[in-house]
């Protein structure tokens, strides 16, 4: 009863810390405007089911998707047995489920054996590849010492998850061989049980092997989720509904302003009467100017750089990085988060995420080719966030670069981005 009441204190103790969390990455997200993304439902259930369930955008790099396969199926499948983990803890029963599942129970467990070897594979392969290899795409001015401790920390927990579940299951296996206390025969161990020789013989010290990588395993599970909240892994919950909300426009389709387009109505029709519209900024100076939507993407982003590998800007050496967009984008709102926990809810400072984040030099770097939004495995765009920042620029400061000022006002003078009148355009012809 000791037993159980630890451990019910101790998951009554996580669920409490990891739901305040979220809720507290709910109210950051929701502190952004509001936006619809509530139309076509049945094309948002099948993006979703293609990029976040079925991973569709992450075979354009195979051997990356075949690892994350292993440890996104291996992880989640596992958790399966980590449900049963919960039952036993809170009502002092062992291995619940094998009764009522029978035969069944004996493929799951050697099931879980095999994912969990392909899980400790693919987290190993990824370490390999992030300290030794090196690969270029996760270095970079944003990545400084946490990004990259972050995405370590995950890898090495996952591994000693695993290998707390293998031994766990090793000695259980061979208690039940021994036919010692409650451990009924149950389950089939293809791969603990050639842990088995690695363990002592003696029936008290494999007990006590097997409750002490028990309580590892279920401690470090309710650890890892405490840890989420905190760690571009947050994606593991997020990456779902971030797809669904998707924009299914067109790539690059800029929005329209309502205020701005009931002027240009009213200007091409005198009779036109315009519905009241709520102008409170144009375009985006700090992450409050941004959409939910946005706000969202910022915490779902994992940092894993692909969009940053195809940005042309960036591979000719200018300071662009989309995925630093997206960091700063996530650093600045959690920083008001923090303002409005300690401060309340007018929390003010002088920060704001143009200049203090993110310059303008980053701004007018970008093609706004879309290469960043097509290469993120969970439908991130941080082009939206770059075109709102740019019309902040130009619609309220009016500093746009040089070049650019030009072509507006051959527009507005000319109809057209060239210095030449309407009346010259055919001139070409008698030249020629």
């Amino acid at each position: 009863m000791i037993g159980q009441i630890i451990f019910i204190i101790i998951l009554a103790a996580a669920i409490w810390l990891f739901s305040k969390n979220v809720g507290k990455i709910r109210r950051n997200i929701l502190l952004g405007r509001d936006t619809d993304r509530s139309d076509n439902p049945g094309e948002r259930w099948k993006t979703m089911a293609l990029v976040a369930l079925g991973q569709s955008k992450m075979v354009k790099r195979p051997f990356a998707a075949v690892m994350h396969l292993f440890i996104y199926v291996g992880f989640v499948i596992i958790n399966i047995e980590v449900l049963e983990i919960l039952v036993d803890g809170v009502f002092g029963s062992h291995r619940v489920f094998s009764h009522p599942l029978g035969g069944l129970y004996g493929l799951l467990i050697g099931g879980f054996e095999i994912l969990a070897v392909l899980v400790l594979v693919a987290c190993v392969t990824f370490l390999i590849r992030r300290n030794i290899g090196k690969l270029k795409r996760f270095s970079g001015v944003e990545m400084t010492a946490w990004p990259k401790s972050d995405a370590n920390y995950i890898l090495i927990i996952e591994i000693l998850l695993m290998t707390a579940f293998l031994t766990m299951n090793a000695a259980d296996h061979k208690l039940q061989l021994l036919n010692f206390g409650h451990y009924i025969k149950a389950g089939n161990f293809p791969v603990s049980d050639l842990l088995g020789p690695l363990l002592p013989d003696r029936a008290s010290a494999l007990e006590m092997i097997e409750r002490g990588c028990w309580w590892f395993h279920i401690i470090g599970i309710l650890a890892f989720l405490n840890y989420l909240p905190y760690s571009k892994h947050f994606h593991i919950l997020l990456a779902f509904p971030n797809v669904y909300y998707s924009n299914l426009n067109p790539k690059g389709k800029f929005t329209n302003m309502a205020s701005v387009t009931n002027e240009v109505k009213a200007m091409l029709d005198p009779s036109f009467v315009p519905e009241p519209a709520e102008v409170s900024r144009f375009g985006a100076k700090d992450v409050t100017d941004l959409t939910w939507k946005n706000l969202m993407e910022a915490y779902t982003c994992t940092e894993c750089g692909r969009c940053t590998s195809v940005c042309p800007a960036n591979q000719t050496g200018k300071l662009l990085s989309p995925r630093k967009i997206m960091m700063d984008t996530r650093d600045r709102i959690t920083e008001i988060g923090k303002g409005i926990d300690q401060n309340g809810k007018d929390f003010k400072d002088d920060k704001t995420l143009l200049d203090n984040y993110i310059t303008r030099e980053e701004l007018w770097a970008c093609t706004t080719c879309n290469a960043c939004v097509d290469a993120c495995p969970v439908n991130i765009n941080p082009l939206e966030i770059i075109t709102e920042m740019r019309r902040y620029v130009v619609m309220e400061e009016s500093q746009a670069p040089a070049s650019l000022n030009n072509m507006f006002g051959n527009v507005e003078n000319n109809g057209a981005p060239w210095k030449y009148s309407a009346a010259d355009r055919l001139n070409w012809k008698e030249e020629s």
